[in-house]
């Protein structure tokens, strides 16, 4: 599964677009770039060629912190990093000390930041694609609770649309075409809309439909923890290698009498295995309720 592509847009505010690509810039030991007007991107461009980009997220509350208080501030306080495309094995630790250079530099989150994790599209077949569906769907109200996804962030992040899945699971689509329909059904405005509703969900195929051909899940709440971050992208690589490799998925929620002990097993059957993901496993499951260890309550 860590041969998987990816891309990861990280929302903050707290310091410039500006200031942050120059941090990047010094630690990627890239060249730092104006991007034009368009979002007022900036851009670093590092020794491999590729391209980290520093744009303007209209939906960000942007504040800043001035003597431990913070206070409303412009929208050049909006930053949504944008990375080229990443491997797990090479890229993590550069990424995960990425991060701790803007926070080290000033940057925070607040309610109104998310992250968003694009995967490589290219693998899935229509099979691959209802399994994610399904898989998100038969978990949701799971994976909301161990990721705390808060209200304010909900319209960007919505559960998976049940009447969505009632139809893909009745109607089983055997080609792409027949995939996209199902997802934009009920929808007027144009498909090729960059901002199509049908995006602002934890699962969002517009992306795999348009533009990128990526499959992008935005369940995130945005963090500068390092350590989080790493566990957000192990999860999604491992649910995408789960979608790909097993042959079918169920969307019935499963009985859960104990979250943690519930989330534990799952992380462990996608892959959260041995010392190297026993940060990850902590993360995910410590918002959870009970016990990690046993199913059921012993008196």
């Amino acid at each position: 599964m860590f041969d998987t592509k990816f891309g990861i847009e990280i929302e903050f505010t707290g310091i410039t677009r500006e200031k942050a690509a120059k941090v990047a810039a010094e630690f990627l030991a890239g060249e730092y770039i104006e991007g034009g007007t368009y979002y007022d991107k900036k851009k670093v461009k590092t020794p491999d060629g590729r391209i980290w980009e520093f744009v303007y997220d209209g939906s960000i509350r942007t504040q800043v912190s001035r003597g431990g208080r913070r206070t409303n501030a412009d929208r050049k306080y909006s930053v949504e990093i944008v990375s080229p495309i990443l491997t797990y094995r090479e890229d993590i630790e550069t990424l995960q000390e990425l991060i701790r250079k803007m926070r080290k530099a000033g940057a925070f989150t607040n309610a109104t930041c998310g992250i968003h994790i694009h995967l490589d599209g290219s693998p899935h077949t229509p099979r691959s694609i209802r399994n994610f569906i399904n898989i998100v769907a038969s978990r949701n109200d799971l994976f909301y609770k161990a990721l705390e996804i808060g209200r304010e962030r909900m319209h960007y992040c919505k559960k998976m649309d049940s009447l969505l899945v009632e139809k893909l699971n009745k109607k089983k689509p055997k080609t792409m075409r027949e995939l996209e329909d199902i997802w934009y059904e009920g929808y007027s405005e144009s498909r090729s809309r960059h901002y199509h509703n049908s995006r602002y969900h934890f699962l969002n195929l517009h992306s795999f439909f348009t533009r990128n051909h990526t499959v992008e899940l935005r369940g995130f709440n945005s963090v500068l923890h390092a350590g989080k971050i790493r566990s957000y992208i192990v999860l999604a690589l491992a649910m995408n290698n789960q979608a790909l490799t097993q042959k079918s998925a169920s969307s019935i929620k499963p009985q859960v009498e104990n979250e943690k002990f519930a989330m534990r097993t799952y992380l462990n059957r996608i892959g959260f295995v041995g010392e190297e993901f026993k940060n990850c496993r902590e993360h995910l499951t410590k918002p959870l309720s009970g016990s990690s260890a046993w199913r059921f309550q012993v008196n």
